[in-house]
């Protein structure tokens, strides 16, 4: 199998440059029957299960799937072609920019963007909890470093709001390099920190300041770092009934006889609030791929397909908590399945 793979790899190397071709046929050791993947610990899940799919219905072995944060995952996927670095980058936010230019450096020059459905970054806490209904600018003056420019001296959520409990101010959540994390930011923080004024002119007159203001946040005991493994929040819940924790709806739908929803803005994450935007925090989920790994790494392209047919209406992803895309979106995912349409990087930030 792995001569096959290898004499594949060669023949596929025709259509690449130099570098990556030597990359491709060098692969030696680093060789792969089996298809790769890292990135998004809220993705991993889904990953997980189109795997087993897939490996049962094709006979291919089942994909190596590493649940390393987002950010991670595009830093190892863009180390360059071949065996020995990943196929498939799973993202809870877009690629960014400066992300796209360093695959394009290391010779990852056709990347296909797939969206495979909508997730939510919801807040939730233990059964038992308290009963937290929060607004942005509430979970912004809690979690800020320095709101509105200011150090943060609030210990509990009465000090943020006097309609909230006086208990201390605990929330766990992912670590920076989480895609959760930076959607948290934007969706949550950088709103809240915007329904004052002031910070909606700065962000006009000053946008890397307005950024530090609005998104930087307070360390522990406060904002508690858990690592790519949002199980263990659910845990620290059970055992922390009045800590909050941050993650994506997916393992808030899983878990619901363990921990509750805390409503923003009034409304609370479902499947429904989600689809259709109402809740705050809604955000796409996406597969990064490497075309040139396409016909080399054995059932990539069906890997690939059988992920959008989960995610699409009816499918299986539903029931692990996956929220369909709008039509055109899953249309366009299955053309981009299909096609492996190479994203421009136009657009990006």
């Amino acid at each position: 199998m792995l001569q096959k793979f290898a004499l594949i790899a060669g023949v596929a190397c025709a259509a690449l440059a130099l570098s990556a071709c030597q990359d491709q046929a060098s692969m030696g050791g680093g060789a792969r029957d089996y298809i790769s993947a890292v990135g998004s610990s809220t993705v991993y899940p889904f990953a997980t299960a189109v795997g087993e799919t897939f490996a049962e219905a094709t006979g291919n072995k089942t994909p190596k799937i590493d649940s390393t944060g987002t950010g991670g995952g595009f830093e190892r996927f863009c180390a360059g072609l071949g065996g020995d670095t990943p196929d498939i980058a799973n993202a809870s936010r877009r690629i960014k920019k400066s992300e796209f230019d360093r695959c394009a450096a290391n010779g990852v020059t056709e990347i296909v963007e797939i969206q495979i459905g909508i997730d939510g970054i919801a807040l939730g806490e233990a059964a038992r909890g308290p009963g937290f209904k929060l607004t942005e600018e509430d979970v912004y003056k809690a979690l800020a470093a320095n709101p509105y420019g200011k150090p943060n001296t609030a210990r509990t959520w009465k000090d943020v709001n006097p309609a909230l409990p006086a208990v201390g101010i605990s929330v766990f959540g992912p670590p920076s390099t989480s895609g959760t994390y930076d959607a948290f930011k934007e969706l949550i923080l950088a709103r809240g920190c915007d329904a004052n004024p002031d910070m909606k002119s700065l962000k006009d007159k000053d946008k890397e300041q307005h950024e530090a203001v609005c998104t930087n946040l307070r360390g522990a005991p406060y904002y508690v770092e858990q690592g790519e493994n949002d199980n263990l929040i659910i845990s620290k819940l059970d055992k922390n009934p009045e800590s909050l924790g941050i993650f994506g709806f997916s393992y808030l739908d899983a878990n619901k006889d363990k921990i509750k929803a805390v409503p923003v803005q009034g409304v609370a994450p479902t499947y429904a609030t989600i689809a259709d935007g109402s809740y705050p925090g809604s955000r796409p989920l996406f597969l990064y791929v490497k075309k040139a790994h396409v016909g080399v790494v054995p059932g990539l392209a069906d890997y690939v397909r059988e992920f959008v047919n989960g995610a699409g209406e009816g499918g299986y992803l539903a029931a692990k908590g996956l929220i369909v895309s709008p039509k055109s979106v899953a249309e366009a995912a299955r053309a981009a399945a299909k096609d492996m349409t190479p994203l421009d990087g136009a657009g990006l930030k």
